[in-house]
């Protein structure tokens, strides 16, 4: 049994407050996910990230075909971190958790997602060609968008 893991980091130049604000809405995934994954949020985003709030989407990760997917927020600390976990949808283990920290002038996001994909070997053989280099895709657009809404962070800038 494979467990992969992604880890990302990026840095903004805005507030914790900001950050918290915007990544913890959770109408804002479809603002940083590439449209053509079809991503639409049936329910439970109606009321602010607590634990145990249950998120319904659909979205289209591979070969047009729609997909359900459920997530539950099982941890949620303001300004600092929250957790997703799928409940149903096309992982067998979909863990993410998110940090935010100030750093100088700004602050650092991190996204550790431990994953598991379903058909044991078959997943395994489709992990390189298929579902890592669309998720390093996803989360490649979701940097970009990031620094397109709230600039770019200049290290330099607070030296």
């Amino acid at each position: 049994m494979k467990i992969y893991t992604l880890h990302k980091t990026q840095k903004l130049p805005i507030s914790i407050e900001t950050a918290w604000e915007f990544l913890s809405n959770p109408k804002n995934l479809k603002t940083i996910t590439p449209d053509y994954m079809g991503f639409d949020i049936l329910s439970g985003a109606d009321r602010p990230m607590f634990a145990g709030q249950i998120i319904q989407y659909i979205v289209t990760p591979i070969l047009g075909i729609k997909t359900k997917w459920v997530t539950e927020i099982t941890h949620s600390v303001t300004n600092q971190y929250f957790v997703d976990e799928q409940r149903f949808g096309p992982y067998d283990l979909w863990h993410h958790k998110h940090f935010i920290k100030a750093i100088d002038g700004g602050v650092e996001m991190e996204d550790i997602i431990d994953y598991k994909l379903p058909f044991g070997s078959l997943g395994q053989l489709v992990h390189p060609l298929l579902v890592k280099p669309k998720l390093e895709e996803i989360f490649n657009y979701r940097t970009q968008k990031l620094e397109e809404l709230f600039g770019v962070y200049n290290m330099r800038k607070h030296h």
